[in-house]
């Protein structure tokens, strides 16, 4: 079976190809009389040039998903972490950082022209899609565990401390975030205001 589809490959190849077109063009030789009796070794060594003189095969590259594809897997994956949120009970300071938190994340991964400019972005879309499968739901998860414990041993740091600072600091992330895809935004416009004035248009 394998051997077959590597004959099957080779047949469809521009090595056969290349090899076969200058055989052929041994052929004509042989009939027009210019081969004489060794049209054998000459067909023979015109189809070896040929697939020696072919271009080798290129294999295709992955095909991965695009930035746009890898963007609607987030925004599933972050309607998932809101029903998993909607369960744990925080304390009101953590509870109100993550609702600034999810309401962020939110618009940037909302259907529109804030998710059509993050697409073209595929280290925006990385960071989202880390703060949304990773670093969100192991703050809260860390956090549960954590007060647990704390509860059969009172005394030690507040858990509510550490979760309050890892919210603020995805809060942060995604604010720089956002304020990186306005400033693209931003130079587009600049862009498309000297294309044109260069094109002679009123300043």
């Amino acid at each position: 079976m394998a051997t077959s589809r590597s004959l099957g490959r080779y047949l469809e190849s521009r090595k056969n190809i290349a090899g076969s077109v200058c055989g052929l063009a041994g052929l004509g030789l042989t009939f027009a009389g210019a081969a004489g009796p060794y049209w054998p070794v000459v067909v023979a060594g015109l189809y070896g040039a040929g697939a020696l003189i072919a271009p080798p095969e290129r294999p295709a590259p992955p095909d991965f998903p695009d930035p746009s594809a890898r963007l609607e897997a987030v925004r599933d994956d972050f309607e998932q972490l809101g029903g998993y949120l909607a369960d744990i009970e925080l304390p009101p300071a953590a509870a109100g950082r993550l609702t600034e938190l999810t309401r962020l994340l939110a618009g940037l991964l909302d259907p529109g022209w804030a998710a059509e400019v993050l697409a073209q972005d595929p280290e925006g879309v990385h960071v989202l899609s880390r703060t949304v499968r990773q670093d969100l739901p192991e703050a809260v998860d860390a956090f549960v565990r954590t007060r647990w414990w704390t509860r059969l041993a009172p005394g030690q740091e507040p858990p509510e401390r550490h979760l309050e600072r890892q919210l603020t600091l995805l809060q942060e992330e995604a604010e720089r975030l956002a304020a990186s895809l306005r400033e693209a935004e931003a130079r587009r416009q600049e862009s498309h205001t000297r294309y044109l004035e260069d094109r002679g248009g009123t300043p």
